[in-house]
C-alpha cells in the first residue's frame, strides 16, 4: 500500500515537473521577441509603411513586437519618450530641437525619416471652385501649435507663394493639435490645417 502511494506521489511530481518545464519553455519562446513601444503623433496614411510592416509581421521576423500608442502632439510624443513610456516617437523633428535647446542632458535624437512631406491638409469652411492661396488673405486659419511642424510648414508654403503669414492673414496658434478639428467645427476659423484622418472624422 505504501509503495502504491509512493508511486502515485512520484508520478504526480513527474507530471507537475513536466508541465512546469513545458510552461517555462513556452514562456521563453514568447519572450524572445523584444517589445518596442512606439508613440505616434497621429494615425495617418503618411505612416502607411509602418502599419503594413506591423500587419505583415515584418518586425516579428526580426524579433520585435511593436506596441503602437497614439500620443497627439509632438510635445506629448517627446514627453512619452523622455519618461520611458515609449521607446520611439513619431512626430515632427521640432520636438528634438526643443528638448535639446531646453538643456536636457538625456536629449532626444532624430534618427529616421519616415515621411518626406507634411501630412496636413487645408480645409475650408466654404466651397471654392478655383481655390488659390491668395484666397487666404484676410481670413482666419486654425494653424496648429506655434513652433509645431504642421504650422511651420504651412507658413513656409505661404511665404513660398508670396503671402506674409504675419500680416496677410490671421493664423491661430493657440489650439492644441488634438483639438483643432473640434474648434473648427465649433465655428473657429475660416480654414483649418488637419491631418487626413481628422478630416474624415470631423469634417466629412
Amino acid at each position: 500500500m505504501k509503495k502504491k502511494v509512493l508511486y502515485y506521489l512520484l508520478f504526480s511530481l513527474l507530471v507537475v515537473a513536466l508541465a512546469m518545464t513545458v510552461l517555462l519553455d513556452f514562456n521563453k519562446k514568447e519572450s524572445k521577441n523584444t517589445k518596442v513601444t512606439v508613440a505616434e503623433v497621429a494615425h495617418t496614411i503618411f505612416y502607411a509603411p509602418q502599419y503594413v510592416a506591423i500587419e505583415k509581421g515584418y518586425f516579428e521576423e526580426y524579433g520585435i513586437n511593436i506596441e503602437l500608442i497614439l500620443t497627439p502632439g509632438a510635445d506629448k510624443v517627446a514627453a512619452a519618450v523622455l519618461s520611458k513610456d515609449a521607446d520611439i516617437g513619431f512626430s515632427g523633428s521640432e520636438a528634438t530641437i526643443y528638448v535639446y535647446n531646453g538643456g536636457e542632458k538625456d536629449y532626444l535624437k532624430t534618427f529616421a525619416q519616415l515621411t518626406q512631406k507634411d501630412g496636413s491638409f487645408l480645409v475650408s469652411r466654404q466651397k471654392y471652385d478655383n481655390f488659390s492661396l491668395e484666397d487666404l488673405k484676410g481670413k482666419s486659419v486654425v494653424g496648429g501649435r506655434a513652433g509645431g511642424m504642421p504650422e511651420m510648414t504651412f507658413e513656409w508654403a505661404l511665404k513660398q507663394n508670396g503671402i506674409n503669414p504675419k500680416t496677410d492673414l490671421d493664423i491661430d496658434t493657440s489650439i492644441a493639435f488634438a483639438a483643432m478639428g473640434g474648434a473648427f467645427i465649433g465655428g473657429q476659423g475660416d480654414f483649418v490645417t488637419l491631418f487626413e484622418l481628422n478630416v474624415y472624422e470631423f469634417i466629412l
